[in-house]
């Protein structure tokens, strides 16, 4: 589906619509709005809409779909694949204003949220009411939640205690025609009708707009420790990420960067506290939390004995929240290091994570042989690697048309692992042309349906997910 720009009659009959709305259409404001940090891509819309309430989004979705003007949904613009990009115009949404934590309720261990609401500043809240909201992906502090549940973002947490559709109870959503609704109920059981709440999440704004989040929360861990694991193999460093889990160990975080990735982070982020030995090719980031510190000391010793059967080398263990902070600060910016390197793809691939070597050294192979360097990392406790692709010396014909056999020959490698093309990232606006890998032409005509009853016009996040 194509759409027409919006004219400037269509724009003042909009403010004489909706008077209350905030509204940009001067060109340093579109250019603002029209790129995220998926590689370095701009579609600046046609106007950007800032509303204040959930009326106002309902009157501005009501008065899109009667006038087929396309509308993207934007949270803080740091996502990866493309899924805040208004590849067709229209009106770019943002909900920066929706930025307030309504509630949190101690007694039932819930919040009750708007999207705007950065994910680092609501894990604070919650922190100092002795609760806990654990997903954190690495881009919490700037994130909006609303971006994470229209991702169902991830982060370093997930492999203990789950990503983010596992923390919502209930939402308000404003669907395309400008009704708005609850999608659940504040408990949590609930087998009334069909499953709207879980739908919504990891819907990439296709499908309505989020305006309030009812999360579930639990008590604040007590205690945990951190330890730097260096290898001389990367290779090794993933498989013995299955060990630990195969021995009834359950660490809250398993995080894989290879040498080149902390090397490039030690450079952007200056003061990193670890130094690289020349024969170190791979570390891995182990926290353990919990409220007995026996038992934490206790996974801590058994970890060591299980890492030393994988030829792991130096352990480091950082004792003070000073050094714990400033190991995660390394692994948190691994993303922005090595963008600021170099021209980069970022593919989101997962696995099951006894599978994870496998698919690192498939990896490379596939690289060498399309002759792009790659740099890898992510959740290895979870199989969730994330492929940095340079762009380096290629050409604009390597990097544009050869290199996507080479994405979609890791995709397939990924699938035949029994894995998938993103594990926390979306498919969005770069990976849509490859969801043929994943699902049959029947699967994917089922989620088309879906999308049509919710959407009929098709206005809502247009040219996302579904191959063209």
């Amino acid at each position: 589906m194509r759409f027409n720009p919006l004219e400037s009659t269509q724009i003042n009959s909009l403010r004489a619509e909706i008077p209350e709305l905030e509204i940009h259409f001067d060109d340093q404001t579109r250019v603002d709005y029209g790129h995220d940090y998926t590689e370095d891509f701009s579609f600046p819309p046609d106007l950007v809409a800032k509303p204040r309430t959930t009326s106002e989004i309902s009157k501005l979705l009501k008065w899109c779909n009667e006038n087929r003007i396309p509308i993207t949904p934007r949270g803080a613009g740091t996502g990866l694949s493309g899924a805040a990009l208004a590849v067709e115009r229209g009106v770019c949404l943002s909900m920066e204003y929706f930025n307030k934590i309504i509630q949190i309720d101690k007694a039932n261990l819930q919040a009750t949220v708007e999207p705007g609401v950065i994910n680092q500043v609501f894990h604070d809240a919650c922190k100092a009411e002795g609760l806990f909201y654990p997903p954190d992906p690495s881009s919490w502090g700037s994130s909006f939640l609303g971006g994470n549940l229209a991702l169902n973002a991830g982060g370093p947490k997930a492999v203990k205690y789950g990503v983010t559709n596992a923390y919502v109870l209930n939402l308000e959503v404003v669907l395309p025609n400008g009704e708005i609704i609850w999608t659940g109920a504040n408990t949590l059981k609930n087998s009334t009708g069909y499953n709207i709440t879980q739908l919504m999440v990891g819907s990439e704004g296709t499908l309505g707009i989020i305006t309030k989040a009812v999360f579930r929360l639990l008590p604040y861990p007590k205690l945990k420790m951190l330890m730097l694991v260096s290898f001389r193999s990367a290779e090794k460093a993933c498989e013995s990420v299955s060990a630990i889990f195969r021995e009834g160990i359950t660490p809250c975080a398993v995080e894989f960067m290879e040498r080149d990735a902390i090397e490039y982070t030690q450079e952007f982020v200056k003061d990193a506290p670890i130094q690289l030995k020349p024969e170190t090719q791979a570390h891995l980031l182990i926290e353990v939390d919990g409220n007995e510190q026996e038992q934490l000391f206790k996974d801590c010793e058994r970890i060591n004995e299980i890492l030393e059967q994988f030829d792991a080398d130096e352990i480091l263990f950082a004792e003070t929240e000073k050094e714990q902070a400033a190991l995660w600060k390394l692994r948190r910016r691994v993303g922005e290091a090595v963008k600021s390197h170099s021209i980069y793809k970022e593919e989101d691939t997962v696995v099951p994570r006894a599978a994870l070597a496998t698919l690192l050294k498939g990896v490379k192979e596939i690289g060498k042989n399309y002759g792009f360097k790659s740099v890898c990392y992510g959740h290895a406790g979870d199989g969730n690697l994330h492929v940095n692709i340079l762009k380096g010396d290629l050409t604009e014909e390597q990097w544009n048309v050869s290199l996507k056999r080479g994405i979609r020959e890791i995709f397939e490698l990924c699938v035949s692992l029994g894995g998938t093309l993103s594990g926390e990232h979306g498919v969005g606006w770069v990976q849509k042309e490859y969801l043929d890998i994943v699902f049959s032409p029947a699967a994917i005509e089922i989620q088309k349906a879906v999308k049509a009853a919710f959407d009929p016009n098709g206005i809502l996040n247009p040219g996302k997910i579904f191959p063209d």
